[in-house]
């Protein structure tokens, strides 16, 4: 006769396996995740836990460099501020570590180490910031400069702040070389604007001008075959599986604009062109950057949320680093079916 005593003890073992199996099912990755890339080839997300709106520049040391906004990875060694991750071939990434120096990061006003730019300007790496917090009124953006591209990085001081400039939530900096004329392009939700820098690049120069309107942010600016192509983002960066983040373009013969869609309508009222927006697997994509490989392709940096693991042990929002080809056609770029790659595809040419 079997006794009370182990008809509970079989009851408890059914009841984990039907748990286990209900874990199983419920936190299953998405089928793009259980195929294994090729030589040759790489699967997206190509960095984890967290690059987010990341930058990218190719350095002379012959590795590529990435750098991210300021985030806590929930592995208990508290705030990153500008993590920084390398690579040689834009598929495997290392962390190297911080922007700056423990104790040396920027503090000329209080808030969080937001959305770097780095650019190589005048022998030197420069990465222009912001520094804010959220609902701040008067958010900023500044510039460090350093030697090599791993740093660290000394702190030049404040640019600009919102309520100095007229600009509101003043954040986001990109930065542009227009033949030797150097500018800064910016903005969150509240119109983008570009100004022109001294030619050092660590001061404002005359008034800002607007070249998109409140739709947008963290503008990026590429030249190519005679046009500015600039590649905004729009929606929700933060909301986990349900971010709308997404990323548009738009195009002009002149730095300053306008900026038209591919409808020709002018982004100080337009939405712009969608190229790249949510798939299955992955939501709200956007924050973007460009590299070129070696044999001139472009490719798409920018940041992700996987729908099945979308936020940290410490509730953020969990944004890995992402990677695709961009293709071009009758002078537009788009990705393809505009939606991040999920499975294996072949690697840049390096």
């Amino acid at each position: 006769m079997i006794s009370k005593k182990w008809i509970r003890s079989l009851l408890i073992l059914a009841a984990v396996f039907v748990g286990l199996a209900g874990c199983n099912e419920k936190n299953e990755k998405p089928a793009a995740k259980n195929l294994s890339p090729k030589s040759g080839e790489f699967q997206n997300p190509v960095f984890e836990p967290v690059m987010a709106d990341p930058s990218i520049i190719e350095a002379d040391d012959g590795y590529f460099y990435v750098y991210g906004t300021e985030d806590n990875w929930g592995d208990g060694m508290g705030p990153r501020y500008v993590p920084v991750v390398r690579s040689k071939d834009l598929v495997k990434w290392d962390y190297v570590g911080e922007a700056f120096e423990a104790g040396l990061s920027p503090n000329w006003k209080e808030g969080g180490i937001w959305a770097p730019d780095i650019r190589y300007y005048q022998n030197k790496y420069y990465l222009y910031y912001s520094l804010s917090t959220w609902g701040d009124e008067d958010p900023g953006i500044g510039v460090a400069t350093s030697d090599v591209p791993e740093g660290p990085f000394t702190d030049h001081g404040k640019l600009l702040r919102s309520l100095e400039i007229g600009v509101d939530n003043s954040i986001d900096p990109a930065f542009y070389d227009d033949n030797g004329t150097p500018y800064l392009f910016w903005g969150s939700f509240h119109g983008i604007y570009g100004i022109e820098l001294t030619k050092d690049g660590l001061k404002t120069v005359g008034n800002p001008f607007q070249v998109a309107g409140n739709a947008f942010e963290a503008p990026y600016i590429m030249k190519k075959n005679g046009y500015y192509y600039m590649f905004l983002s729009l929606g929700s960066c933060c909301e986990g599986e349900n971010s709308t983040y997404h990323v548009a373009v738009a195009r002009s013969k002149s730095i300053k604009g306008p900026y038209l869609d591919k409808d020709g309508k002018d982004i100080m009222t337009s939405n712009g062109t969608v190229i790249l927006a949510s798939s299955k697997n992955f939501a709200g994509p956007g924050h973007n950057a460009i590299i070129t490989d070696k044999e001139g392709k472009d490719w798409i940096v920018y940041h992700a949320i996987q729908k099945d693991e979308p936020k940290m042990i410490s509730g953020i929002t969990r944004r890995p680093l992402m990677l695709d080809p961009i293709i071009w056609k009758d002078g537009w770029p788009s990705i393809k079916k505009q939606e991040p790659g999920e499975k294996p595809q072949k690697a840049p040419k390096l």
